[in-house]
């Protein structure tokens, strides 16, 4: 049996809407930057909003996530880790009205990040037992939560018998590389990567603890940094308790790159593109599929869905997947 499982960066799926109201007091509710707005509505549907350090986070169109699922549908994957997910309410309706139901099973836990951006795991397959991470601390920041959105626990069963575990994905969103235009760009990229580093050094440990060195799992998700970088280096380095292969470095691209100065890595070994005005665009494997042992013994061959607009369709990332034999 082929069972094909992937990862897909959707790019603020949000249900948030537009509308006119008149705004009766803004008070501030923390010192993270959000605030809470007090409306009087025109209209006598009332939809809740949030706002994040003084702006209001929109959703992606109705058009873009159009696109979204049109991929998604393509794809066919049978599990679906996915990232930039409001709540579960959202992902619910996204499913319902735009998938046609294709994932009976779904869960999300929300999770630490303030602009709401969750994990979240789509599958056909009934799901066991689901946990989050997010209050994972880490040695050098005590007290505090190190992931920056989570790291998401799911047991996915054989769809031939219940009782029997298939393989765990693990999902995760490490921290961004984005660096506020009011702060030093070299402190805010050390922090970053500082961060960044001591996120996957525990995801290292978690793993460790949690699956066995013959188990059958998947790291996979928007690692915000390439396979080889020392962030990532604990993800990386082989140890007696866990070995992880990245499964995306010769991927077989559904259609070729668009054009582009400098061209697209001819690998393929690409999933998120970005460019800077008047710089040359950096193409980076992002989203990536770490294979257990196990699994990279049952790995059949990898895929990266390609955008047909340098923008994206629907998201600035390329969703990416691999299909294991089992």
């Amino acid at each position: 049996m082929d069972v094909t499982v992937g990862t897909f960066n959707l790019n603020n799926l949000f249900s948030r809407f537009n509308f006119r109201a008149e705004i009766q007091e803004v008070l501030p509710t923390g010192d993270n930057g959000q605030l809470t707005s007090s409306y009087e509505f025109k209209d006598p549907k009332e939809f809740r909003i949030r706002r994040y350090k003084g702006r209001l986070v929109k959703g992606i169109s109705p058009e873009e996530q159009e696109m979204l699922a049109r991929r998604i549908i393509a794809m066919d994957l049978d599990v679906l880790a996915v990232q930039e997910v409001e709540d579960i309410d959202t992902l619910r309706f996204f499913v319902s009205r735009r998938l046609g139901r294709a994932y009976p099973y779904l869960s999300l836990i929300e999770g630490n990040d303030p602009r709401l951006i969750d994990l979240a795991v789509l599958s056909k397959f009934p799901m066991g037992a689901v946990t989050s991470w997010q209050h994972a601390p880490h040695p050098e920041l005590p007290g505090e939560r190190l992931f920056s959105r989570d790291l998401l626990e799911v047991e996915i069963l054989d769809p031939r018998d219940p009782d029997r575990h298939l393989l765990t994905v693990f999902n995760n969103h490490l921290k961004s590389q984005f660096v506020e235009h009011t702060a030093d760009p070299v402190e805010g990229k050390e922090y970053n990567d500082h961060l960044r580093t001591l996120q996957a050094e525990a995801i290292a440990r978690i793993l460790s603890a949690r699956t066995r060195p013959d188990g059958r799992f998947v790291l996979l998700g928007d690692m915000n940094d390439t396979p080889e970088s020392p962030t990532l280096a604990a993800l990386a380095a082989p140890t007696a308790q866990l070995t992880l292969e990245e499964a995306l470095a010769h991927p077989v691209e559904t259609r070729p790159p668009k054009p582009d100065v400098p061209p697209p890595p001819a690998s393929g070994s690409w999933t998120h593109r970005f460019k800077e005005s008047g710089t040359a665009a950096q193409y980076e494997l992002f989203d990536q599929i770490w294979l257990s042992r196990s699994l990279h013994a049952r790995h059949k061959s990898s895929h990266i869905d390609r955008r047909t607009r340098h923008a994206g369709d629907g998201s600035d990332h390329d969703p990416a997947w691999v299909v294991l034999d089992f």
